[in-house]
């Protein structure tokens, strides 16, 4: 429940709460000079690598070596995310904290957001900062916002970055997620389902939803569960294979053979199709292979337990 977890977690007068966006975590440091991309895991990505050096000025780390930059790579040349939420052409690096290599210390958000404007680099959107015992009643507005339009939800933070922030999803989000774990059942949903479904019944509450709002959210949420994985189930039935297909943009074919590799270590089997010149950059898409899923699906429909 949002209003009570701002009262609990926070020991601040007032909450930064800032857009959340709808991609993949990564970490850009300088290591001996030169620009490292790490997305989940602490795995260095080439792919990622070479999107950041071109995102982000070689500047900052002259200026501040000590410093990583915590942000979210979005848009539809994801391997990992895509998404065309945002109207982005390609990928694009959205700064979301700075910390301090040793120790890890933050820099506020004013001071993340100057640092942001004085370098030229893009910054998730701040809504605003609002007194704590206020602050659930904007960020329903805004969920309810953002929702609307098919995005993802808001982080809330200790302007001065001393307490950890707390996530606060839409609805809409939940059920993305759903359909997507669903589409590959035996891959991700179990992991996926059980905190989404909490988020839906608690947020229900929360918002007071009557008779009509419930049976909205559960029909969407139900769908999102069922209609995804019978789409599945049919494709594999008919002699399709379960793939996510996704496409990088690469300005060197080098990279995109060591993403590959990368993709190989994290034991992900991918096909890569031939690159696609598109002025100084290649574009390949890449179907990555959804074996347990595919495996189940057929198992069951040759009557296999």
């Amino acid at each position: 429940m949002l209003e009570p977890a701002l009262r609990t977690h926070f020991t601040t007068e007032s909450v930064a709460v800032e857009e959340k966006m709808n991609g993949y975590n990564t970490r850009v440091a300088s290591i001996n000079g030169q620009i490292v991309a790490l997305t989940r895991g602490g795995h260095i990505c080439p792919y990622t690598t070479e999107k950041a050096e071109s995102l982000i000025p070689e500047k900052i780390f002259t200026d501040h070596p000590e410093w990583v930059l915590c942000g979210e790579m979005v848009g539809p040349d994801s391997p990992y995310a895509p998404k065309e939420t945002y109207g982005i052409e390609s990928l694009q690096f959205f700064l979301f904290d700075i910390h301090e290599k040793k120790g890890g210390r933050p820099l506020t958000v004013a001071e993340r957001q100057e640092v942001a404007e004085e370098y030229g680099i893009q910054s998730t959107r701040l809504f605003g900062t609002y007194p704590l015992n206020e602050a659930h009643h904007k960020i329903r507005e805004i969920i309810q916002m953002l929702g609307a339009s098919g995005q993802e939800g808001v982080v809330i933070k200790d302007p001065k970055m001393r307490d950890p922030p707390l996530k606060y999803t839409s609805s809409q989000s939940n059920c993305d997620d759903l359909k997507y774990a669903f589409t590959y059942y035996h891959d991700y949903a179990r992991s996926f389902f059980y905190s989404r479904v909490m988020r839906e019944a608690f947020q229900s509450v929360e918002w007071r939803e009557g008779p009509a709002e419930i049976e909205k959210r559960s029909l969407q949420l139900g769908e999102s569960i069922l209609k995804p994985m019978i789409q599945s189930i049919k494709r594999v039935q008919s002699g399709e294979k379960l793939v996510e297909n996704v496409k990088i943009r690469v300005k060197s074919l080098k990279t995109s053979e060591k993403f590959k590799e990368h993709l190989r270590t994290l034991g992900i089997d991918a096909v890569f199709s031939d690159p696609v010149k598109i002025k100084d950059e290649y574009l390949i898409k890449i179907q990555k292979i959804n074996h347990r899923t595919n495996d189940k699906t057929e198992s069951i429909l040759r009557g296999e337990t």
